[in-house]
């Protein structure tokens, strides 16, 4: 069996991926996030979206890597940038970013065949106290929705561990939008929902790679999609927040693929 279809599938068809299949997504893993962490410096008011995305073009192509979003259904660009009320698929262009703007980051790199995908955010100048808390919020939902993936669980205990946090928070979850499987292919089985019922959904188990990527907002949960078919805004025009991990399921938890090697995945960069 090639290495392609090695595992075999769940009922739900989910891959279960071999034990060495780990390293490929943790080096796939480790390329995303090192480029999101080098973006830092470079997020600041007055540089526009398209800017940072030729930096994050550039990167991929110096680590004789390849984007996985340049030509993926059309798409023209190495990465996603989604400003303030853009909730996701954001397209960079002349957009100048403004003091107080935070935006979403989200690249998808290819690397020996795996797919690294990870988001997470950024302020071009000072973070507003309404904007740092909905940009903590949405980490530490992340962070829960992680910790509930582990083999036992299921998807309905992601989801809800999710989806509780942030509504006690009086807070939004996205629902129009979810994580998703990966390894080496961009997106596959299954769908990762970001709320959700305990107990229900297909069974977590060891070797299944997937996204966990919620997506918040200050307002109501609505979205719509915009005009270029890409762009999805808050219908009510307020602040989004996402941050995007990879996982792959191990025996007593998650591995997360796309730590940030200088630990500043966290909003706050502490």
């Amino acid at each position: 069996m090639d290495d392609t279809n090695r595992g075999r599938l769940t009922k739900d068809g989910i891959r279960i991926h071999h034990p060495d299949d780990f390293a490929g997504m943790a080096k796939a893993g480790a390329l995303a996030a090192t480029i999101l962490d080098e973006l830092i410096p470079h997020v600041q008011p007055g540089v526009t979206t398209a800017a940072l995305d030729k930096m994050i073009e550039d990167r991929i192509a110096a680590a004789g890597a390849t984007s996985a979003t340049i030509g993926y259904k059309g798409y023209q660009h190495a990465s996603c940038i989604s400003v303030n009320h853009v909730v996701c698929h954001g397209i960079p262009g002349e957009k100048v970013l403004k003091d107080g703007d935070i935006l979403n980051i989200d690249v998808t790199v290819i690397v020996d065949g795996w797919f690294g995908d990870t988001s997470r955010m950024y302020v071009a100048g000072k973070l507003s106290r309404k904007a740092d808390r909905l940009l903590q919020v949405t980490h530490d939902s992340l962070m829960k929705g992680i910790e509930a993936a582990k083999p036992g669980n299921t998807f309905g205990d992601i989801g809800h561990a999710i989806q509780s946090y942030v509504e006690s928070q009086r807070m939004s979850v996205v629902r129009d939008f979810c994580g998703h499987g990966l390894g080496r292919v961009f997106h596959a089985p299954p769908n990762v929902l970001h709320y959700g019922r305990p107990g229900t959904g297909p069974e977590l188990e060891e070797g299944m790679f997937f996204t966990i990527e919620p997506m918040v907002n200050l307002g109501r949960p609505e979205t719509k999609v915009l005009a270029d078919d890409w762009t999805a805004v808050t219908r009510d025009k307020s602040l989004s927040a996402q941050y995007e991990h990879s996982i792959g399921i191990r025996a007593d938890g998650a591995e997360i693929f796309t730590p940030s090697p200088a630990g500043r995945f966290h909003p706050t960069y502490g």
